[in-house]
């Protein structure tokens, strides 16, 4: 089916926007009832867009709908037109009034405390109107939300390289660091060894962090230390490392950034293989707001003390 002037002509967005309820709701009963439709009403406009693209777009069963291949293509497809006219509607919300907009971001968690917030805190003065969305999600999980244009941008250590139709900016380098309380005894230490640590209390977030002190006693030829307490929750990671009890691990630019956690202090231990880069990751075909490319540019500007120091 060539794209030409009837395609053009009959392709109707209302149409579209019915025909991916109609998938997302499983059936065309459940559509009407999302769209406040009449059952005949859907099934037609379904019917339509088949017709003006000349393919069969779902399967229909008494289970309910499936999408064929020519409709799982149109749906991917059409998730996309709607990101980017809802992404048109927000620039002009921007552009008509600066001090309005909304923006959707991904990170992981050291990064929504020691980057993001400080950031929006500010932006919200600056322009009081601005809706910031955060999710907070492990590197893995932030791609498929990127794709699934969930998130404008995502930022997290970059931990591969970029996937087909990403592009990846790299903020700067950094590494994971030992962190304790101020009043662990450790503290006042000028020199420590991995195996100084190993009966030491631990505290760690999530598997990725284990996995990495693990490894890093393993290079080191000494057993993984005894981990007491392993959450995703991080402020209760925080919280428990910051009486002086527990050792745990963290990035380096939580410890250095303007909004700095003064409740933890790196010891002076390095963990090998723990270097990694920091970025943003965004879609390459995607257009990037006038809030977005405000919020980058903001974002290169709290790190760039960190770049030079790589």
């Amino acid at each position: 089916m060539p794209w030409d002037d009837r395609i053009r002509r009959r392709l109707k967005l209302r149409e579209l926007d019915i025909f991916m309820t109609v998938i997302s709701a499983g059936s065309t009963g459940k559509a009407a009832a999302r769209l406040d439709m009449a059952q005949p009403a859907v099934s037609k406009a379904v019917a339509d867009l088949e017709r003006t693209l000349g393919v069969r777009l779902l399967d229909r069963s008494k289970q309910g709908v499936e999408p064929t291949a020519h409709g799982s293509a149109l749906l991917k497809r059409g998730v996309a037109v709607f990101d980017e006219l809802r992404q048109g509607v927000h620039d002009l919300d921007f552009l008509s009034d600066p001090t309005a907009g909304e923006l959707r971001i991904g990170c992981t968690d050291p990064i929504a405390i020691a980057i993001v917030f400080p950031l929006i805190a500010r932006l919200t003065l600056q322009y009081p109107r601005i809706v910031f969305h955060v999710l907070t999600r492990n590197p893995p999980q932030l791609g498929p939300e990127l794709v699934a244009r969930s998130i404008e941008l995502a930022m997290s250590r970059i931990i591969a390289p970029a996937e087909a139709g990403e592009s990846a900016e790299i903020l700067f380098q950094d590494r994971v660091v030992v962190a304790t309380g101020n009043k662990n005894p450790l503290t006042r230490r000028r020199k420590i060894t991995l195996g100084d640590l190993g009966n030491e209390p631990w505290v760690m977030l999530g598997t990725v962090f284990r996995k990495l002190v693990a490894d890093a006693f393993g290079t080191a030829g000494l057993p993984p230390p005894h981990m007491s307490i392993i959450t995703d929750s991080n402020n209760l990671h925080i919280e428990l490392a910051a009486t002086g009890r527990f050792l745990t691990v963290v990035p380096s630019f939580a410890l250095k950034l303007p909004q700095p956690n003064r409740l933890l202090r790196a010891l002076p231990v390095i963990l090998p293989n723990s270097q990694h880069p920091i970025g943003i990751r965004t879609l390459q075909h995607r257009s990037l707001g006038p809030l977005a490319q405000l919020f980058i540019e903001r974002v290169r500007a709290i790190t760039k003390p960190l770049a030079k120091g790589n």
